[in-house]
């Protein structure tokens, strides 16, 4: 017989009520929930005079949100628990890339040791599943797969994860197609792609050998396209026509995709709507300046798109700067974009939750509900707006009912 566990005293949002100046305040109480088996199986109003019986633990009053989902990283890339080591710039990603090649090799032998620190750091932040992408190239072949593996089945139980095979350096090049599907035979269990026209120079013959690779392992999609204005546009007009002809509706992603902030109102719309029609999902790092228009993120979201945010690497060759806090993401997209009420700032929490937020747009309470998984992230905050306004530094994080991460053992 399982375990039956009490989190008594948790702040919930209940809904929100309109005041004198038309502003919406969210509402909250005071409940109890009933944790078997890893999930919800009961929630009672606090105050309730029922006898509790099983374990107790004490939340104090303290808001429980939906744990959080980092759906873009690279666990190998870190220079997490080595020396300091600041980023030589260069001019063009090509030569970044070469700037990394230089160093896959020297790196490599750590790769366990720095994704591990990456993880831990995510997870204390709140982050209970990771999709990471892998490099899998021609210097180190599946090295840092190995690395990752290890790293992530340490935290088994704690963090759930997707490992996409990431040809970093190019697709279409020596063996690294027969690496990838190497790689997917070794535990990575998502097929990558890296710029087809910039990188691979061939959309359609790179785009259809991610395909390739993908059928072969039954596997899903995430492709990072960083190609710009109409050459971008024209790749995820292709993608698109590639998924619906492989009946891959639902299981394709696009990394960053700049391009569909570079291009007419008009055509954003049209490509919305067709992203929308075959699941192909948009994952932003929402970077605060790279001299990119960002994906139009609002009306994505408005059209059906599942829209999802991500750290990228941090501390790595390609920047010195980054905390693993996914929350930040949200943080600086409301920033960006003006959002400041209540009810705006909170439902921005949907990109970091895959979806998830306590109250729907309309003040209604949808989480959490009886058989929810009992995965947690802990606020002393008065609202999910505020969690999103204040990035509050004290987290409490839990995963099927266990406290996982806490501020005594994580946070100065």
């Amino acid at each position: 017989m399982s375990e039956i566990i009490w989190l008594t005293n948790v702040k919930l949002e209940t809904g929100d009520r309109q005041v004198g100046n038309g502003e919406y305040v969210t509402e909250t109480g005071c409940f109890h929930l009933k944790i078997e088996d890893g999930r919800i199986a009961e929630i009672k109003q606090a105050g309730q005079t029922s006898e509790l019986l099983g374990k107790q633990v004490d939340m104090a009053g303290k808001l429980a949100v939906p744990a959080f989902k980092e759906m873009h990283n690279h666990l190998d890339k870190t220079y997490m628990t080595l020396d300091w080591k600041a980023v030589t710039p260069v001019s063009s990603l090509v030569e970044r890339l070469q700037m990394e090649s230089e160093e896959l090799v020297e790196l490599a032998v750590s790769t366990e040791q720095r994704a591990t620190k990456m993880i831990e750091t995510l997870l204390n932040k709140g982050a209970t599943h990771i999709r990471t992408h892998v490099n899998i190239d021609p210097y180190i072949g599946l090295k840092n797969l190995e690395g990752v593996k290890a790293a992530l089945e340490s935290f088994k139980g704690k963090v759930t994860h997707e490992i996409v095979a990431f040809p970093q350096h190019g697709l279409l090049r020596d063996d690294v197609p027969k690496l990838m599907r190497e790689a997917m035979r070794s535990g990575a269990t998502m097929v990558g792609g890296l710029d087809p026209a910039g990188i691979d120079g061939s959309i359609e013959r790179s785009l259809y050998e991610v395909m390739a690779i993908a059928t072969e392992s039954d596997s899903a999609i995430d492709i990072h396209l960083h190609d710009g204005g109409s050459v971008g546009y024209y790749t995820v007009d292709k993608w698109i026509e590639i998924v619906e002809d492989a009946g891959y509706k639902g299981r394709t992603a696009l990394s960053h995709a700049f391009c569909l902030g570079d291009v007419s109102a008009s055509q954003q719309q049209v490509i919305a709507q067709r992203l929308a029609d075959q699941g192909v999902a948009i994952m932003s790092t929402v970077p605060i300046n790279l001299n990119r228009t960002l994906p139009p993120i609002e009306l994505l979201d408005r059209n059906g798109v599942n829209v999802h945010f991500g750290c990228d690497g941090f501390y790595d060759s390609w920047s010195p700067y980054g905390t693993g806090d996914v929350l930040e993401k949200v943080t600086r997209y409301c920033e960006m974009y003006g959002k400041k009420d209540e009810r705006s700032l909170r439902y921005a929490l949907k990109y970091v939750t895959q979806g998830i937020t306590p109250l729907d747009n309309g003040g209604n309470q949808v989480w959490p509900q009886v058989n929810d998984k009992a995965d947690f992230v802990f606020f002393e905050a008065a609202s999910t707006a505020e969690v999103v306004a204040r990035k509050p530094k004290n987290r409490w994080v839990m995963v099927a009912g266990q406290l996982v991460s806490s501020p005594v053992e994580n946070y100065s």
